[in-house]
């Protein structure tokens, strides 16, 4: 079975990537405690696909949740699917990065890009009969849901875009981008992000923020 690790990064990102979850453990019919709750076969066939099962029979997201702020986490902590996430899924900074591009890529962002990653690896692996067991034979591929304006989503997000084709050249990744519309003028766009992700990415979905009104 191929695997995909998911990951979203700031306020925009986590609010889409929340209700993508809610979508996938619907098809799956997994329930907000991580229990399989279906009744059809088929909804359990390629569930590796998005989902580590663990002890239980607790079916766990394979996702990354971060953001430079803690505000958009403890969101993310009361909605209703809160329990099928592990506590380390989420990593998250104290100080924002202010709706600046610069800051989410070059200082609040890099200063906790190595924790990002660190997570990230320990998702693509897995203890059996004590071993260690990498799944990078299985994993085909990561896709990451964020904003192309803003500091978080887009200056971190596309840091962490660049950093994940340094570590794993061999896997495709598909980005779910915002992109800012011109009427929402707090949303700062640079076209620096836009370049990094088109230059890092094998594809790429866009979103202008005004469909999504």
């Amino acid at each position: 079975m191929r695997e995909i690790l998911h990951i979203q990064g700031g306020q925009c990102g986590n609010q889409i990537g929340a209700k993508i979850w809610e979508v996938i453990c619907g098809e799956h019919g997994i329930d907000h405690t991580g229990q399989y709750c279906g009744g059809l076969d088929l909804q359990l066939e390629r569930i590796n696909v998005y989902y580590n099962e663990a002890s239980g029979g607790k079916y766990v997201p394979r996702a990354v949740l971060m953001d430079l702020e803690p505000g958009t986490m403890d969101s993310l902590r009361s909605g209703p699917f809160v329990q099928i996430f592990r506590p380390d899924n989420f990593v998250f900074g104290q100080s924002g990065a202010g709706n600046n591009w610069a800051k989410g890529h070059y200082t609040e962002g890099a200063e906790l890009i190595d924790s990002v990653l660190d997570v990230l690896g320990k998702r693509l692996r897995t203890v059996k009969h004590g071993l260690i067991i990498l799944l990078m034979m299985l994993l085909v591929g990561l896709q990451v849901c964020h904003s192309l304006g803003g500091g978080t989503g887009s200056g971190m997000g596309t840091l962490l875009i660049s950093k994940i084709r340094e570590e794993y050249p061999d896997r495709m990744m598909m980005t779910f981008s915002v992109f800012p519309s011109p009427k929402v003028r707090r949303n700062r766009f640079t076209t620096s992000g836009l370049f990094i992700k088109l230059n890092f990415t094998d594809s790429s979905f866009l979103v202008m923020t005004i469909l999504m009104s």
